[in-house]
């Protein structure tokens, strides 16, 4: 009885930690995503996230799945080539219960400057991947040049 009281007492400590302790295990876990993808390593870069993530690419028609995303990148692991976003900035929001995260980061992509902003769920006291949308940055003043360009 007194080991099930501890059992419970550290799991509630856990629930309680610091908003910085928080979000340092979910920034290892994007920034680790992240890496998984430079070193093309399929399995630690599908692995993080739910049955039902969606990823959004910089594309109009690019909403996937995990399944078709997995289907869509396996060629690109498999050459060993995939993506390398670097994050120079990322902002953090809880859900009231603490148990939807919420991030915007800044990235240093081969495309220039990105966006990317997820949404992460904890389930079974572990963090996981639920959705993924990568934008494109351009600045206000050239948005009329890139939408002739769209329409080409």
């Amino acid at each position: 009885m007194r080991n099930l009281f501890f059992i419970a007492l550290s799991f509630c400590l856990l629930s309680f930690l610091k908003p910085e302790e928080k979000i340092s295990t979910l920034n290892t876990i994007v920034d680790d995503w992240h890496l998984a993808a430079s070193n093309a390593d399929f399995d630690s870069y599908f692995g993080p996230m739910t049955e039902a993530f969606i990823f959004l690419g910089t594309a109009p028609g690019e909403r996937w799945g995990k399944k078709e995303f997995a289907s869509f990148s396996k060629p690109y692991f498999d050459k060993g080539a995939a993506w390398d976003f670097k994050a120079s900035n990322r902002n953090w929001q809880f859900s009231k219960n603490k148990k939807v995260a919420w991030f915007d980061e800044d990235l240093d992509t081969w495309m220039e400057g990105c966006r990317g902003s997820g949404i992460m769920i904890k389930k079974k006291g572990e963090w996981r991947i639920e959705y993924y949308n990568l934008t494109v940055l351009i600045e206000n003043e050239k948005i009329k040049e890139f939408i002739k360009l769209r329409k080409e």
